[in-house]
């Protein structure tokens, strides 16, 4: 595939309207199995040829853990940067390596905008220990290519400084703020301060870090909906092998963006699929992750919930706890 093909392919990711998602992701896995030796090379151990498949339910997915132990990355391009999983102490983490910086800033504003409508009307806020206190996570990249974006002054970060998120809280200003904090430092701030935060949203991402005892996602949300006076408590889902999110506004249901699909697989035979509404395995097909491996199958259980929403529902047993899930019900 030539350079104007490929810069086509990047374009048309993240237009694709639903319609043409089965043929895009059909050409993305066609360029993938040519041009990722690491994909390729599974695909010829399941003993899958490329040109055999016709649909989208017959592309192989790429078991996540393979992000641990390889350097995913199409043939002939070096990184530009990389991102490495938070995980927790004494766990390998997974490593994504970038080709191309700016799919990972589409990825970020679309599927931001998709969601929450145009960034220059929020004042982005986080309090994210354990995120910004290391280098290469990809949630710090996206949280400050936002700031970047808007450049409004009043954003900020704070890490355990809980004083001067509040007073920031209680500025006035003309735009809405929009609050990203992980689990554990939330609860510590709301257990200290209780601002009214309902004109707000509030994000949380990233369980406890050994920093609390786990809690389910129902009881994080009815303690910080009602310690901070909120309707609800957004959620984000993403990690380190993908390059784009899904939000929830409350309730743990998932959107995801255009360019992004998922499927739920039988967890006695990850090659077939259950239906709408039943509980499995979540295959994730992120387009964005062009130049290392779109297809992708992860350790988390969940169903879909309805067009382009899915629920989360937990972690396989024995599998690695990962620094973005809480424990579910």
């Amino acid at each position: 595939m030539n350079t104007a093909s490929i810069n086509s392919l990047k374009s048309r990711i993240f237009s694709c309207r639903k319609e043409e998602f089965e043929q895009l992701a059909l050409e993305v896995f066609m360029f993938q199995s040519e041009h990722v030796d690491l994909y390729r090379k599974y695909l010829e151990y399941i003993d899958i040829t490329p040109f055999s498949v016709k649909k989208v339910e017959e592309i192989p997915f790429l078991p996540v853990e393979f992000f641990k132990k390889d350097r995913i990355i199409t043939r002939g391009l070096a990184p530009v940067l990389h991102f490495e999983s938070s995980g927790t102490t004494g766990m390998e983490p997974s490593v994504h390596y970038l080709a191309d910086e700016e799919m990972y800033q589409m990825a970020i504003k679309k599927g931001f905008e998709s969601t929450f409508g145009n960034i220059n009307d929020y004042v982005f806020l986080c309090l994210l220990p354990a995120y910004a206190e290391r280098e290469h996570s990809s949630l710090v990249y996206m949280m400050n290519y936002l700031m970047e974006l808007n450049g409004n002054k009043n954003n900020g970060w704070y890490l355990y400084d809980h004083e001067n998120l509040y007073n920031a809280l209680l500025k006035e200003s003309d735009k809405k703020i929009f609050l990203l904090g992980v689990t554990f430092a939330l609860l510590d701030f709301a257990e200290k301060f209780q601002p009214d935060l309902s004109s707000a949203i509030v994000m949380e991402t990233g369980g406890m870090k050994g920093r609390r005892t786990e809690m389910i996602r129902e009881e994080v949300h009815e303690i910080l909906m009602k310690q901070l006076n909120l309707s609800a408590v957004y959620s984000e889902y993403g990690m380190t092998e993908l390059l784009s999110q899904a939000y929830s506004k409350g309730g743990g249901i998932f959107t995801t963006p255009p360019w992004i699909h998922i499927m739920i697989r039988d967890t006695n035979d990850p090659f077939s699929y259950v239906r709408d509404g039943q509980t499995g395995g979540i295959n994730i097909i992120d387009l964005a992750n062009l130049f290392s491996c779109s297809f992708i199958e992860v350790k988390d259980l969940g169903r879909i919930k309805g067009q382009d929403t899915f629920e989360v529902l937990g972690r396989f047993d024995n599998s690695d706890i990962r620094g973005c899930s809480l424990l579910y019900e």
